[in-house]
């Protein structure tokens, strides 16, 4: 049976995204981006237009999962509590859907992805670019950091 993942790496200037979906063993790339939002806007504009743009997302592809990236805090504590805003905007579009949620911290998900908690971003690009098959590693960053998460929700148990 064929499920599609919907992976977030939630941000407030870029939210990462990544679709995948999940045949037997093989796990295929749908589609991989980020939803930018301008710098100079008000917050409650950006998150409103972060929303729209889930929204749009999960209306083509009709995930039956989503898996979100937990907050990693950070010693900036503003910039922790806006990011938390636009995770909280990305939970809730996902929600409003019915779609069941998985959550994982950033080392579940390296661990999925490379089989180590510590890896680094350019070892997890590149793990994340072979077992999806990519002729190169997805861009920007926080894209290639969505499938990783969605790669970590096609190992989940729980939901399939």
């Amino acid at each position: 049976m064929e499920k599609i993942i919907f992976g977030i790496d939630p941000g407030i200037a870029d939210t990462g995204y990544g679709f995948i979906r999940v045949q037997g063993g093989n796990l295929e790339c749908l589609d991989y981006g980020s939803i930018k939002t301008p710098a100079g806007q008000p917050l409650p504009e950006r998150l409103q237009s972060l929303y729209q743009e889930l929204r749009l997302l999960l209306e083509k592809y009709r995930p039956q999962v989503a898996a979100v990236e937990q907050l990693f805090f950070n010693k900036n504590v503003r910039t922790a509590l806006i990011v938390g805003q636009a995770r909280g905007v990305a939970l809730l579009a996902v929600s409003q859907q019915g779609i069941p949620l998985l959550d994982f911290t950033p080392a579940q998900v390296k661990r999925a992805v490379s089989a180590y908690g510590q890896a680094s971003k350019l070892q997890i690009q590149k793990m994340v670019k072979l077992i999806l098959k990519l002729e190169e590693i997805p861009k920007p960053d926080d894209a290639a950091d969505a499938l990783a998460v969605a790669i970590c929700g096609a190992n989940q148990r729980q939901w399939r």
